[in-house]
């Protein structure tokens, strides 16, 4: 069966880590780029973050450079999304998507036709 699943959430207090993972199954993700986006209750869902199969490019938005990591490490066919210094306002749904090779307009969630079912993350004290 050919799938993307996201794991890794949960409930953090501010300032806290978690480390989201994103798992192609029946597939090789190497070839893909693979986007990060995220959905807070009552709003649209945004571009998080993409890195491209070409080279390894990373992207990510404004809100969360400096304190995400999206990285993608030889032979595990996942993405991770590593994230620090968690913050109330990054509290959302995360999902994982795929397209063919690059990142290029990434935040277009349209462009990505493969989407894995989400993984909740709750900052809060």
């Amino acid at each position: 069966q050919v799938q993307l699943v996201e794991s890794g959430g949960g409930l953090v207090q501010p300032g806290g880590h978690l480390r989201l993972s994103c798992v192609a199954s029946g597939y090789n993700l190497d070839y893909y780029a693979v986007g990060w986006f995220r959905q807070a209750p009552g709003k649209e869902r945004e571009g998080v973050s993409c890195i491209s199969s070409s080279d390894g490019s990373t992207y990510y938005t404004d809100s969360v450079k400096g304190r995400f990591t999206i990285s993608r490490p030889n032979g595990r066919n996942t993405v991770y999304l590593e994230m620090e210094d968690l913050k109330p306002e990054d509290t959302a749904i995360y999902y994982c998507a795929d397209r063919w090779s690059t990142c290029d307009d990434w935040t277009s969630e349209d462009s990505f036709p493969s989407w894995g079912q989400g993984t909740q993350v709750t900052v809060s004290s």
